[in-house]
């Protein structure tokens, strides 16, 4: 996420900073770069494009049920998208196009590094678990109240308009990045809800945790450790 200059309102630059702009979409039937041949950590990319639109078709509609279960006054039309950038590194996120309907845009190299369908199913359920735990809302009011809290400390303590808004632009990110290991895990435990609803086996989806980079226990950091990510996939799917 960029770091975003100092605008007014500052609640105008918090809501920018979280609510990610909507992207053309790719149609699923574009090709993905050709990998190298499949080897144990890859597949071919005919399987890769079959498991993202196998795994897409059967989760969409149980996250868009559940979602509509739980949420009152929240759009639960998810369009699920590939990312236009053929270069763009293994990702996939959740925001919301202008009109507020929920987005989950994967990149094409994390779909050629998911192994089978379970964990493109999981990371599915993951992405529109966000949504239906309304982690952006969240996110925004956390920093609404830091760059208010930072503000006003600032003011107090005598500093100039330009500090009073830097440190309410710090104190923004700050409070938006307080829950996001919250945040990160609770997706993961209705990830695994959604994902096992769908049919698929979500322990063997959170095997993609096991490929990435461990981000640790960072102080202010956005993801918990993968360890405990796979912890609370285990533990959710063994009280299904």
């Amino acid at each position: 996420m960029q770091t975003l200059p100092p605008c007014k309102p500052i609640l105008a630059m918090i809501a920018a900073a979280f609510v990610s702009a909507c992207v053309t979409v790719a149609p699923p039937s574009e090709p993905l770069p050709e990998p190298r041949a499949p080897t144990a950590d890859r597949i071919s990319t005919s399987n890769a494009i079959s498991n993202y639109r196998s795994a897409v078709a059967q989760v969409e509609p149980v996250a868009e049920s559940l979602c509509r279960q739980r949420s009152q006054d929240v759009n639960c039309d998810f369009l699920i998208q590939i990312d236009p950038d053929p270069n763009a590194p293994p990702n996939a996120f959740q925001s919301l196009s202008p009109s507020g309907r929920p987005v989950l845009t994967f990149t094409r190299a994390l779909i050629a590094q998911a192994r089978n369908q379970d964990e493109i199913a999981f990371v599915v359920g993951h992405e529109s678990a966000h949504h239906i735990e309304q982690h952006i809302a969240r996110q925004r009011r956390s920093a609404a109240t830091g760059a208010l809290v930072g503000g006003l400390i600032a003011s107090v303590a005598g500093a100039d308009t330009n500090t009073v808004n830097e440190v309410s632009r710090i104190s923004a990110g700050v409070g938006a990045r307080r829950f996001s290991k919250d945040h990160e895990l609770e997706a993961d435990a209705l990830g695994t809800i959604i994902t096992a609803r769908a049919g698929y086996d979500p322990i063997r989806g959170s095997a993609f945790f096991t490929r990435i980079p461990d981000p640790g226990n960072r102080f202010l950091g956005t993801h918990p450790p993968n360890a405990d990510r796979i912890d609370v996939v285990r533990r959710t799917a063994a009280g299904l």
